[in-house]
């Protein structure tokens, strides 16, 4: 028992673990690394994993020359495709029979009416947004799947949200992951990057608001 604790703690906080697994594992990290974000992706049942961390703390070893940083940007990238595709089919396919039920212990309502939040205030872009928010990013491409949202568009989205995610996380750690300001606040400097990206469509909403507000008068 004291064995399955020991191997679930280190799946659950691998972004702790991961020195001694590059240790232990060599060349075979990076597809633990690649198994990890496909599962924290694109299952709904394993939002506990780490992300956003875990990238960052891949990136810091790859700057340490421990990891390539080329081949973890390709890898992990794939990773975010394939979980959020993957997530995206599972919904597309069985996700209204599985949310039928209320009393669900893995669809927890606070959970789904988070991410109902933010398709309605961001729309398609909520599957790029939502890589970088904990919970809402396991469940964005599911319940794209749920609304049927067309896959083409969905692509676009997830391979750009993808690629962003995974270069800004492990070129974050790779560059500045030795300052000790930056690895404490990485999920404030995510959420800055976010907000000056969303600028753009906040101002031309507010705009529009405006005008709208000028012609009704």
């Amino acid at each position: 028992m004291e064995f399955i604790k020991h191997i679930f703690d280190i799946f659950v906080h691998l972004d702790r673990h991961l020195y001694e697994i590059i240790q232990d594992y060599g060349v075979w990290t990076y597809a633990i690394l690649f198994l990890i974000i496909v599962g924290e992706t694109g299952l709904v049942v394993t939002p506990f994993l780490p992300g956003d961390s875990l990238l960052f703390a891949a990136g810091v070893f790859a700057g340490a020359g421990m990891l390539d940083v080329w081949l973890l940007l390709l890898i992990l990238t794939l990773a975010a495709v394939l979980g959020d595709a993957a997530n995206y089919s599972i919904g597309y396919r069985i996700g209204r029979r599985l949310l039928a039920d209320p009393n669900s212990r893995i669809f927890k309502k606070e959970y789904i009416k988070r991410t109902q939040h933010f398709y309605e205030k961001y729309g398609g872009k909520t599957i790029v947004i939502a890589r970088f928010v904990p919970i809402v990013r396991t469940f964005a491409p599911f319940l794209a799947g749920v609304g049927r949202m067309g896959y083409f568009r969905f692509a676009l989205y997830n391979i750009t949200g993808a690629i962003a995610w995974v270069t800004i996380c492990v070129l974050g750690g790779f560059y500045f992951g030795t300052f000790r300001f930056v690895k404490n606040n990485f999920s404030l400097i995510i959420l800055a990057v976010i907000i000056i990206s969303m600028l753009p469509a906040l101002i031309e909403l507010v705009r529009h608001k405006f005008q709208k507000k000028q012609i009704g008068s």
